[in-house]
C-alpha cells in the first residue's frame, strides 16, 4: 500500500505509467512532434459537419499510419481508439470502414497544399541555404513502385508485358526532385512505366527557379532539354549520354579533360516537341565536357564524362564537377529511405485515387523526418548527411508518446533531448566502401507464381523444386 502511495505522489511515476499505457497513441504523438511544421487546419479548413473522422484528424491518423511499423489501417485505428478513450472518454467501432471512407473523402488538392506549404517552410529554414559554387543544386531521379493487383490499378498502371496476366502487379513510375542541400523532396510526378522518366522530368520544370542547377544521370541528357532549361535560366550537370558520340565539334580546350564542344542538332524532331519548337532550337549548341577518371585502390578504374551548360571554367573549376556528380548518388539514397525505411516500395490502396493520396502522405512523412534531421543537425552543428534516416524514424516513434504526455513546461526540454538523441545516432564514415546491389540472405524455396491463381497447381514437395536460372 505504501508503494502505491509513493507512485501516486510521484509525477514522474505517473508520467511513465501513462507512457506505457498509451505507448501506441497516434494522434497526440505526432502533433507534439510535427505540429510546428504542419498547419492542417489551414489546408483542410473547417469541417462542414461534425464527424468522428473530420479531415484534419483523418490526415493526422493517415500520417501516423504511414510512420508506424505495421502501416495497416487496423493498427492505425486501434491507436486512435486508445487516444479517443484516454482523452475524450469515448468509444467507437473497431471496424475500419469509417476510417477508410474518411481517407477517401480527403481532398487530394488539400494534401498537395500540405506538401507545398511544408516544402516552403523547409526551404526557408536554416541549413537550406547551402550552395555549390554559389548555386542551388536540385538532383533528379526516377524509381518504380508497385501496388495491389486490382482491376482499377491495372488499368491505369499496367504491369510489365513480360509478366503473365494474374501473375504480376501494377507498376507506377515516380520522378522525384530533391534539394541536394537538405534532401527534401521538392516536387514529384507520376505515370505508368510506359512513360519515360524524361517525359516526367518535363512536367516539373515549372517548379524549378532561375539560377538552379539540375543534377541528373545520363538518362536525362539531351540537347533539347539543355537548351530549354537554359532558356529558363537553369543550368544542367549530367553525365554524357552513351549515344552522343557523333554530332560533336571541339571548340576549345580549357584544361586537361575540360573541353568546350558544340552539339549539332539532328534533323528528326523529338517526339515531345512540335516542329515549330524544334525549329527554334539553334543548329549548334555549346556545351562543356569534363572527363575524369575515378581510380580507387581495390576497384576497377572508371572514366566519366560530364556535360554541363556552366561554361565558366574559372568560376566552376573542373575538379568541382567530379565531387558534385559523385553526390548525385544521394538521390538513390533518398529514394531508398522513402521506399525501404518508410515502406513506400509497395503501396497498399486498392484504387488509383487512394494510391495517389497514399503516395502524397508518404512524401509528407518523409519531409517531416528530414525536417527533424535538419533540426537535430543544426542543434549540435553536425552535417545532416551523417544522421541516420532510419534511426530518426525509430527515435520519433519512441519519443513521441513521451512528448505527447509531458506537461507543457517540459515540452521544450523533451523536444531538445529527442533532437540530441537523433544527432548522436551518426552513420559510420566509410568512404569508397563497396555497396553491391545484392542479397546475402536467400529467400525460401517456394515456387514461382507463373500462372493465374485459378490455374496454378502447387508441387506437394517443395524441396524437390528448383527455380530456373533466368
Amino acid at each position: 500500500m505504501k508503494h502505491k502511495e509513493n507512485a501516486m505522489s510521484n509525477p514522474l511515476g505517473r508520467l511513465r505509467q501513462k507512457a506505457r499505457t498509451l505507448h501506441n497513441s497516434a494522434l497526440r504523438d505526432l502533433m507534439g512532434v510535427f505540429s510546428p511544421w504542419l498547419d492542417l487546419a489551414h489546408a483542410f479548413g473547417t469541417p462542414e459537419r461534425h464527424r468522428l473522422f473530420f479531415p484534419e484528424r483523418t490526415c493526422w491518423i493517415f500520417l501516423a499510419q504511414v510512420l508506424s511499423a505495421d502501416r495497416s489501417c487496423r493498427e492505425a485505428l486501434r491507436k486512435f481508439l486508445a487516444w479517443l478513450a484516454s482523452t475524450e472518454h469515448k468509444e467507437a467501432s473497431p471496424n475500419t470502414a469509417a476510417y477508410c471512407k474518411a481517407r477517401a473523402r480527403l481532398s487530394m488538392q488539400s494534401i498537395k497544399t500540405v506538401h507545398r506549404d511544408l516544402v516552403t517552410r523547409l526551404q526557408r529554414s536554416p541549413g537550406a541555404e547551402r550552395r555549390w559554387c554559389g548555386r542551388r543544386v536540385t538532383v533528379v531521379d526516377a524509381t518504380g513502385i508497385s501496388m495491389p493487383d486490382t482491376l482499377e490499378n491495372q488499368q491505369l498502371y499496367p504491369q510489365s508485358k513480360a509478366v503473365k496476366p494474374g501473375c504480376g502487379f501494377p507498376e507506377m513510375r515516380v520522378l522525384a526532385m530533391f534539394s541536394l542541400a537538405t534532401g527534401v523532396l521538392l516536387r514529384y510526378a507520376t505515370s505508368s512505366r510506359k512513360v519515360s522518366e524524361r517525359t516526367l522530368f518535363h512536367r516539373v520544370w515549372d517548379h524549378l527557379e532561375s539560377g538552379d542547377v539540375v543534377l541528373a544521370d545520363r538518362g536525362f541528357c539531351a540537347l533539347a532539354d539543355f537548351y530549354f532549361l537554359l532558356e529558363r535560366g537553369i543550368d544542367s550537370v549530367m553525365r554524357l549520354h552513351q549515344r552522343r558520340r557523333v554530332g560533336l565539334r571541339t571548340l576549345k580546350r580549357l584544361g586537361p579533360g575540360d573541353t568546350l564542344v558544340e552539339w549539332i542538332k539532328t534533323k528528326p524532331t523529338p517526339k515531345w516537341l512540335t516542329k515549330q519548337q524544334w525549329a527554334a532550337v539553334p543548329n549548334a549548341f555549346t556545351v562543356r565536357h569534363i572527363t575524369f577518371t575515378v581510380d580507387i585502390p581495390g576497384f576497377r578504374s572508371r572514366t566519366f564524362t560530364i556535360a554541363t551548360t556552366l561554361l565558366d571554367h574559372r568560376r566552376f573549376p573542373a575538379h568541382a564537377f567530379a565531387e558534385l556528380y559523385r553526390r548525385r548518388w544521394m538521390a538513390e539514397l533518398y529514394l531508398r529511405d522513402i521506399k525501404i525505411s518508410l515502406g513506400m516500395d509497395i503501396l497498399r490502396c486498392k484504387t488509383p485515387e487512394m494510391v495517389h493520396k497514399e503516395l502524397a502522405v508518404h512524401i509528407i512523412a518523409y519531409n517531416l523526418i528530414r525536417a527533424t534531421m535538419l533540426q537535430a543537425a543544426r542543434q549540435v552543428r553536425q552535417d545532416p548527411e551523417r544522421i541516420s534516416f532510419k534511426g530518426t524514424v525509430q527515435t520519433v516513434r519512441q519519443w513521441a508518446p513521451v512528448i505527447a504526455l509531458a506537461p507543457p513546461d517540459q515540452l521544450d526540454y523533451l523536444r531538445a533531448a529527442m533532437l540530441r538523441a537523433i544527432a548522436r545516432d551518426l552513420l559510420p564514415s566509410r568512404p569508397n566502401r563497396s555497396e553491391p546491389r545484392a542479397r546475402k540472405r536467400r529467400p525460401k524455396n517456394y515456387q514461382l507464381l507463373n500462372k493465374p491463381r485459378h490455374e496454378f497447381r502447387g508441387i506437394p514437395h517443395r524441396n524437390h523444386y528448383s527455380k530456373p536460372l533466368s
